[in-house]
């Protein structure tokens, strides 16, 4: 056994500590599609004071450390490397409490966002952002990645609700900046440092997070409109005439739309076929307003032929139905086999040409290619799923890639909306940042890990 091993089962034992085929097969892997890895050990701590422990060892023999959450990131981030160990903080999944007073909720970070959301939920308030995997990624995951989500039009990314932190350095220093205030200009905000660095730069360990006023009614419509620019003007009316009652404007295009209802065997909403298809949601604190604001700015876009068609959901159930193929995703590995999945923005008013020529050029390069689009595009956020069926197990990663890329890049685009880099993005990074940005990451990533342990083959490292 080697010496970091020892080490680590001496300051930690065997519950925290898992090698070998002792490491159950879900640590192996995340949702990226890369293939399993076992790491050289897996380590599920219980507490900050374990997890400092473990990085204090790493870092003095120069261990790699892969920090884990929910493991339902795209990019790799959270994939394991063979040479290095594994730090899972899934058993960290206390929720600490809510003070009603401060608006916020205090959680470790292994608590899955869906639990969170409950938390929130029960005090009477809610989490502002809100992600199709809530059921299983968690709050430390969604804060190490900057996660978006369906309500970022309303209430932003999940920056815009973290007001403090827990961090633990690379050389197992605990830095505690739970900071419970919205206003604090008390020197630097070094929780911004950790948020969106995909563990490149601490572990997360706990957080504090701004709650928000619950609008107790929802309403929620599915509408089919001509093609996108109609939906665009949708989306310009619907900011106009919601103002900050609109808190979802989500977007499929018929590849993502006919393909996924049909293969999940899902009820089309509309009778007719149209060239995009928008889920608008609005939120009130009655469900008159909710409903008349959004009836209103309906009929009108349908006065305007921007709206060919529309269903208002009349109940919960209805509500769930209309969104049912949008948070289908999940399916994707029994409708499709291996996929290439991407996480882009691209300017709104390329959005149009983008979707045409990335599925149209796809086509060209591989005929039986399936490409699917959609996302949050009120957010300027792409995604598209593609899959070369006659590849087999064998997909065309790196020509998908390259070429998804470079048109992202040419478009004025970035490569990664909401996703982060991990490993799958990491080459791709100087199409989104200049060279200057970068060295500066590095910079920062050398001064909180000279010795390089965190995640060092990831993102920007």
């Amino acid at each position: 056994m080697s010496d970091v091993l020892s080490q680590l089962l001496e300051a930690l034992g065997p519950d925290v500590v898992s090698t070998g085929d002792a490491i159950p097969a879900r640590y192996r892997h995340d949702w990226s599609g890369l293939p399993p890895v076992q790491p050289l050990a897996l380590l599920r701590p219980r507490s900050t004071e374990e997890v400092s422990k473990a990085l204090a060892i790493c870092n003095a023999t120069g261990t790699p450390v892969t920090p884990q959450g929910g493991l339902t990131g795209i990019s790799g981030g959270a994939h394991p490397d063979a040479a290095a160990v594994s730090l899972s903080l899934d058993r960290m999944n206390r929720i600490e409490g809510v003070d009603p007073e401060m608006a916020t909720l205090t959680v470790e970070a292994g608590v899955v966002l869906e639990a969170a959301q409950a938390a929130a939920s029960e005090a009477g308030l809610m989490l502002g952002y809100d992600l199709g995997a809530r059921g299983s990624c968690t709050v430390g995951g969604t804060i190490a990645t900057n996660a978006g989500g369906n309500q970022v039009i309303r209430y932003g990314m999940a920056r815009e609700h973290i007001l403090g932190l827990e961090v633990v350095l690379a050389d197992g220093t605990v830095v505690n900046a739970m900071n419970r205030m919205i206003k604090n200009n008390a020197g630097l905000d070094t929780k911004q440092l950790f948020i969106g660095s995909e563990g490149l730069l601490g572990v997360v360990t706990r957080a504090v997070l701004r709650l928000q006023p619950r609008p107790p009614f929802t309403a929620t419509a599915f509408c089919g409109c001509p093609d996108l620019p109609a939906g665009l003007r949708l989306l310009q009316a619907a900011r106009k005439a919601l103002g900050p009652a609109l808190t979802s404007f989500e977007v499929m295009w018929p590849s993502f739309y006919h393909f996924m209802s049909d293969g999940t065997h899902q009820r089309r909403i509309l009778a007719e076929e149209h060239g995009i298809y928008v889920i608008v949601e609005a939120s009130a604190f009655t469900e008159t307003a909710a409903r008349e604001m959004l009836e209103t700015c309906l009929g009108a876009a349908m006065e305007e032929g921007d709206v060919t068609d529309a269903v208002l959901a009349a109940s919960g159930k209805d509500e769930r139905a209309l969104w049912a193929v949008r948070e289908s995703v999940a399916e994707y590995p029994n409708l499709m086999g291996p996929i290439n999945a991407f996480d882009i923005g691209i300017p709104l008013e390329r959005m149009a040409e983008a979707v045409a020529a990335l599925e149209s050029g796809l086509k060209a390069k591989f005929p039986d290619a399936i490409t699917l689009s959609y996302g949050h595009i009120g957010d300027s956020n792409l995604h598209l799923v593609v899959n070369v069926p006659s590849a087999g197990q064998q997909q065309p990663d790196k020509e998908i890639k390259g070429f998804v890329y470079g048109m992202t890049r040419d478009l004025a685009g970035t490569i990664s909306a909401e996703h982060g880099l991990g490993l799958i993005k990491r080459a791709y990074l100087g199409y989104s940042r200049t060279p200057e940005e970068i060295a500066l990451m590095r910079q920062v990533k050398a001064a909180l890990d000279p010795n390089n342990i965190l995640n060092p083959t990831k993102a920007f490292a």
